[in-house]
């Protein structure tokens, strides 16, 4: 019986035979409890992966063998990738586009934004809108305050736990992103722009706005469209967008816009489908054969031509086209115009290189791939109708592997939270932090919409009262403690990042009894005193 080692597995290629099956599986227990730890681990380990290959090579055309080789790669694949994925995490994501037409929001969104999912629920919301009302004293007054589509989404899904992240406006155009409070701590580097190509570039009603972000340590960047209108204009779409590709961040050390690890792009791309007649468009959506009009549509199309949208990957359009229907209905236009149906309304990504996994022919790369996106679900919404569009849907999962474990800053309250008396905070930060004296701790009830919805704030070094070199304490007046108690939550602004950095576990105050006691009794004697109770009295 041959007999295999470590040093001389599998040379003998030649000699190999149904015999030696035994010593494959003496091949299989060592490489079980083969130590590949460290560089010389790897070495030793990519040595032996190369006297495999050179026996796949050489080996004899007997199946039986072939078989058990293949059954040894299998675990040894299965061992390798438990052990990767142990360490991955996944993040749901869904995105939605919409050109709402300049309309108010509807009544309800639980199925645009599958809140009645049975799934796992979403990590990240990403909402961007087209044609959101810019006439000029609704702009004037949304650059003043919240937009009302913003003030709808974050009443939506901050009583779920969501924050409003990050959000741009240009005109019409809006983008919106919400994600769940245990995240921050992992999202750095915000960033946003827009870009107009709307009259040559000096008018917003066309163009592109931009968030970008680093989530658990990788670039991840969401671009929100309005391109061109019309049939005949599918080398102007083409054009501005590549111009908004070219955009850059404002910032230090930001990649390009095409050098994000996942670039995702979207909005209400105004592609048409090109030469097929209405009715026979018509005839194809009545009976649900999308697949004929595939072809014939320009933005499929494009991908075959230009090789800036070849990366760039959509799931399959198995809806409807989503535009143009009459309003509050699922029928197709009926106007004397009578356009032809388009899927206008698009989500596409692209991975950064996605397949470049190797950097010559027969060499293993020493960067493995530490993300990977699927897509769950890419779907219109036909039961949505204040505007011509249907909105679409994409809902994805990141697969990551994160590049960052630890919060850059642990903060927690001290002690039991009372209204009725001062308060402190303790709090660490890991030492590369750039910390600023411009730092604040805020305090936020449980369901807050944004970072600066905070019940109220200490500067970490105007309100500090100890400091060593764990730890340092902030302390916050009973005089702005909330008398009525409740949960609540801490996070730590870092000035310097421009984000949360860190966030306590949810937490209760005890409400200041006295002060509702006086507000009770208060409240007993403005009721007594009213006409119609002193004259119910006076009756008596």
């Amino acid at each position: 019986m041959a007999s295999f080692s470590s040093e001389d597995a599998f040379q003998d290629s030649a000699a190999l035979s149904l015999n030696d099956l035994e010593s494959l599986h003496n091949f299989r227990s060592r490489s079980a409890s083969f130590s590949s730890t460290g560089s010389s681990g790897r070495l030793q380990l990519r040595q032996r992966v190369a006297q495999l290959m050179a026996c796949v090579e050489d080996i004899s055309s007997d199946d039986e063998i072939h078989e058990e080789v293949s059954r040894t790669l299998d675990e040894a694949f299965l061992i390798w990738g438990k052990k990767l994925k142990d360490k991955w995490q996944e993040f749901r994501l869904h995105l939605v586009t919409w050109n709402v037409g300049t309309a108010s929001p509807p009544p309800d969104v639980t199925s645009l934004l599958q809140l009645n999912s049975l799934g796992p629920t979403m990590d990240m919301y990403v909402i961007g809108l087209q044609e959101v009302n810019s006439r000029i004293t609704n702009f004037l007054c949304d650059m003043a305050f919240d937009d009302p589509w913003s003030i709808f989404f974050m009443t939506v899904l901050s009583p779920l736990g969501y924050i409003k992240l990050s959000s741009i406006r240009m005109q019409g155009l809006l983008l919106l992103i919400f994600v769940k409070h245990v995240h921050l701590p992992f999202i750095r580097d915000i960033h946003t722009h827009y870009t107009r190509t709307g009259l040559y570039g000096y008018w917003g009603n066309k163009g592109g706005v931009t968030v970008r972000m680093s989530l658990y340590g990788h670039t991840i960047c969401f671009m929100n469209c309005h391109l061109p209108a019309h049939m005949e204009n599918t080398e102007q779409r083409l054009d501005d967008f590549e111009k908004i590709l070219e955009m850059q961040f404002e910032g230090e050390n930001i990649p390009s816009t095409l050098d994000h690890d996942v670039l995702f792009w979207f909005g209400d791309l105004n592609f048409r489908i090109a030469d097929y007649g209405i009715h026979f468009v018509r005839e194809s959506i009545n009976n649900k054969r999308y697949n004929l009009l595939w072809e014939k549509d320009q933005l499929n199309m494009a991908k075959k031509k230009e090789a800036f949208l070849q990366e760039f990957i959509e799931g399959p359009l198995q809806f409807k086209p989503t535009y143009k229907f009459d309003l509050y209905s699922d029928v197709y236009d009926t106007s004397e115009k009578k356009r032809k149906p388009a899927w206008t309304d698009r989500i596409l990504w692209r991975v950064k290189n996605l397949c470049q996994h190797a950097s010559k022919e027969g060499e293993f790369s020493e960067e493995e791939q530490t993300i990977s996106v699927t897509l769950s679900n890419y779907i219109s919404h036909m039961s949505y109708g204040i505007s011509d569009h249907k909105p679409v849907t994409g809902t994805f999962v990141l697969e990551l592997k994160p590049l960052l474990s630890d919060p850059l800053v642990t903060l927690n309250p001290e002690g039991e939270w009372s209204a009725e008396h001062d308060v402190l905070i303790s709090y660490s930060a890991v030492p590369e932090f750039p910390s600023s004296a411009w730092d604040w701790i805020g305090l936020f009830k449980v369901a807050f919409r944004h970072m600066n919805d905070y019940v109220t704030y200490a500067w970490v070094e105007d309100d500090e009262i100890s400091s060593n070199k764990d730890s340092k304490q902030v302390y916050m007046s009973a005089a702005e403690i909330p008398d009525v108690g409740g949960e609540f939550l801490l996070c730590y602004y870092s000035n310097n990042l421009q984000s949360i950095v860190g966030i306590s576990q949810p937490f209760q105050i005890q409400p200041n009894r006295t002060s509702i006691k006086k507000d009770l009794t208060q409240d007993e004697n403005s009721w007594m005193q009213t006409p119609d109770n002193l004259e119910s009295h006076n009756e008596f």
